[in-house]
């Protein structure tokens, strides 16, 4: 099967996907009180055996984010030869110190962590505000823990990012979207990766996925059942300490 077949058929998936998963607007999820102001609960992540490039890195080498946020430290591992106009404004913006003291502006339980607004409530880039087109590719899928460029009504990106926080294996991933992966021609590897980690098989190929968290995602699930307001905000500040890049070691 040639790629252009290959993703025409995972574009036909996100349209089902979407539509069985209600938008991927997921609701509270039984057993965690994210959203309620009860005290976290810890999430059992598998470790995943996979050659998938989110599964196999960081290596000695590869570039890193590291976010210190108020819920805690979580590490990512980059991609920028695989997203490039994302990872070099996120990285330009990073240096820029834009980042620094936001706040988390949206959390859906059992789905994503957002944040990246700026004062304004507006996103930013290093263009001059001029937003950039989303970046798709076959070797970077919407597991748990992936690292997105969230994007406006136009399908354009700017500095609002998010963590897909989905529960993992089968409590995110269920035999319908895995059959569903099956008959779109995706590739078996992407499939058991997607059965173990969990994740938004839904939103591939329609925004940029440009990291993995790989260490910290703890935090994450903290950040996840925050008590939120009626616009999907954390009632208590979640705050961005600070962004830095650098090299994994």
């Amino acid at each position: 099967m040639s790629r252009s077949s290959r993703w025409n058929k995972a574009w036909a998936l996100a349209l089902a996907a979407l539509a069985l998963a209600g938008c991927a607007r997921l609701p509270g999820l039984p057993g965690l009180p994210g959203g309620t102001g009860g005290q976290p609960q810890s999430i059992s992540r598998p470790a995943v055996e996979s050659a998938e490039l989110q599964f196999t890195h960081p290596a000695a080498g590869d570039t890193i984010a590291v976010f210190d946020t108020s819920a805690g430290v979580f590490k990512a591992v980059l991609f920028p030869d695989k997203a490039p106009q994302a990872y070099d404004n996120f990285a330009g913006l990073v240096g820029q110190g834009f980042y620094n003291g936001l706040t988390v502006s949206r959390v859906e339980q059992g789905f994503l962590v957002e944040a990246g607004q700026g004062a304004d409530g507006k996103g930013a880039t290093i263009w001059n505000g001029s937003r950039y087109p989303i970046e798709t590719t076959d070797a970077l899928h919407h597991y748990s823990g992936a690292l997105c460029m969230a994007t406006d009504a136009d399908r354009q990106c700017a500095s609002v990012f998010y963590v897909l926080d989905t529960l993992p294996g089968g409590d995110s991933v269920t035999q319908e979207l895995t059959d569903q992966m099956n008959s779109a021609g995706y590739r078996a590897e992407v499939v058991a990766a997607y059965q173990t980690a969990g994740g938004a098989p839904y939103l591939d190929y329609t925004d940029t996925v440009f990291g993995q968290v790989y260490e910290g995602m703890e935090g994450v699930d903290a950040m996840g059942q925050a008590e939120v307001d009626e616009n999907q905000k954390p009632k208590e500040d979640i705050t961005i300490h600070s962004v830095t890049i650098t090299t994994y070691e």
